[in-house]
């Protein structure tokens, strides 16, 4: 019995070495590599070599192409992001494939029972430093059971990445990382000095974003992600009717509301004393096209003919877009002069990636007392979520047409929460006037309602509106809440109404 114990213990030892001897094979969280990239890697090619054997197809198609169903998309070969095995995925799904997205965990919840725990604020916490704790405060998507977000994945400045930074070490950590300081700024609502560092020698983005992680003088670290405004394409201002506002007694005198979007034409007669400021978050590119913003600054608050919702409220216009698209570090900047401002409400006509320093941005504007309001999308039911609107705490808007039917193109999902008119409306464009249709329109029309509220009573917080408009929104579609019309059609008369 013994020799027969050290025969088996000599077989299991040869068994171990063998394999200890065996090469290691080569780890990938991307979830679009086929077994020959995995065998690429393992026979010691670099990533990116193997990621462009990977992709490419004798059939000209890509792996995971989708015929452009998701927005963002991009080309594989330009916007491929391989990080190294120990990073979490900077982008959780494939842009492609028919396989479900896998649930996104919650770190603040409990492995075991799935509750989050209660938040714990430092001791004489502001209102920001409560919610970068967790916050005590009440979003629309905490309202209803959610199922598990399907996030863009999104293009991105192939060269550069944005990180915060706390204390004077930004030059040193662009010595220490070969990356050159290409702006830097205090962000008020991120709390941190901005850095928006270019990578002039082409490593990939997400190779640049894991070797700063290891550096404990960077707080967070993201790619310059790039959003699209929502405009869908066209084919009256019926707004008023379907969401029971008296056009003879809208107003939002003197309520402060920021819109973040295009350049405006401020001669269109619509916006005749309505803008209070303007800031130019991207003044060293050239201003194209005033079309967009200025419909957005119309439908919420314009005069003469072409009445907005709240005639009366003081429009602070940032344009951070131009061609219909914008950054990350750039929409960042107006989001800062906007709750500079103190502006009690934030339009948020567009949409991109999930992107931490924004979520970051949105929780703490939510803080200081702001209503967001964003555009839920207008890249078709099967699209992923589109951000800003899917971050708690900001009211995600989808669009409707005179009989209260849902625009073919708007996103869905459980970020949804509110409906409103968006669909082939007159509005001002440029220095006249056009039809819009697009849940960007949609999204104004909401921001001007809550104008309403705001101008009746200034003290309602911002829970109060998100709860007034959740209970009193009219149903539409399958009874209760659903994730093509959220809680349903916006209905003022009804929230104007609600108890305090």
């Amino acid at each position: 019995m013994a020799a027969r114990a050290v025969i088996r213990f000599a077989a299991l030892l040869v068994a171990a070495m063998i394999i200890g001897a065996a090469p290691a094979l080569a780890q990938t969280n991307d979830p679009s590599l086929t077994q020959t990239g995995i065998d690429c890697l393992n026979r010691g090619a670099t990533a990116a070599d193997c990621i462009k054997r990977d992709t490419e197809d004798t059939s000209g198609e890509r792996p995971g192409d989708n015929n452009g169903e998701r927005p963002g998309a991009g080309s594989a070969a330009t916007n491929a992001v391989f990080l190294p095995a120990l990073i979490v995925d900077l982008f959780p799904y494939p842009v492609g494939g028919g396989q479900a997205p896998l649930p996104t965990p919650d770190p603040r919840r409990d492995p075991a029972s799935g509750a989050l725990p209660p938040p714990v604020p430092p001791a004489g916490a502001t209102a920001i430093q409560q919610a970068a704790a967790g916050g005590p405060t009440v979003s629309p998507s905490d309202l209803v059971a959610a199922e598990p977000p399907r996030a863009i994945v999104g293009d991105f400045v192939p060269d550069e990445v944005l990180v915060t930074v706390e204390g004077n070490a930004v030059q040193q950590i662009a010595t220490s990382f070969g990356l050159e300081v290409r702006s830097q700024r205090r962000s008020q609502l991120l709390g941190a000095t901005l850095v928006r560092f270019g990578v002039p020698d082409g490593r990939p983005v997400g190779v640049v974003l894991a070797q700063l992680a290891a550096d404990g003088r960077t707080l967070r670290r993201e790619p310059n992600h790039i959003y699209s405004l929502q405009q869908a394409a066209t084919i009256v201002n019926y707004a008023f009717e379907r969401i029971a506002l008296d056009a003879k007694e809208a107003s939002g005198e003197n309520v402060r509301i920021a819109v973040i979007d295009t350049a405006i034409d401020d001669t269109n007669p619509a916006l005749s004393g309505v803008i209070a400021d303007q800031f130019d978050a991207m003044p060293e590119v050239p201003i194209a096209a005033r079309d967009h913003g200025t419909s957005i600054d119309g439908l919420i608050a314009g005069v003469g003919a072409l009445k907005g919702m709240a005639p009366g409220a003081r429009i602070y216009h940032a344009r951070a877009f131009e061609g219909g698209k914008s950054t990350m570090g750039v929409i960042l900047a107006a989001l800062d002069w906007a709750a500079e401002q103190d502006v009690r409400i934030i339009n948020m006509s567009f949409v991109g990636p999930k992107n931490d320093l924004l979520g970051v941005a949105c929780r703490n504007a939510r803080a200081l007392g702001i209503v967001l309001v964003a555009a839920a999308g207008n890249n078709g039911p099967k699209a992923p979520y589109g951000y800003p609107a899917a971050f708690d705490g900001v009211i995600a808007v989808t669009a409707t047409d005179a009989k209260d039917g849902l625009m073919q193109q708007a996103n869905r999902g459980a970020y949804v929460f509110l409906s409103a008119p968006g669909v082939e409306m007159v509005a001002p464009s440029g220095a006249g006037s056009d039809v819009v249709t697009g849940t960007s329109f949609a999204a104004a029309i909401v921001t001007g309602a809550i104008a309403n509220l705001l101008h009746a009573a200034p003290d309602r917080s911002v829970d109060w509106v998100e709860k007034a408009l959740a209970a009193t929104a009219r149903d539409l579609g399958p009874k209760g809440r659903d994730n093509d019309f959220g809680y349903g059609l916006l209905n003022i008369e009804a929230a104007e109404a609600a108890k305090e």
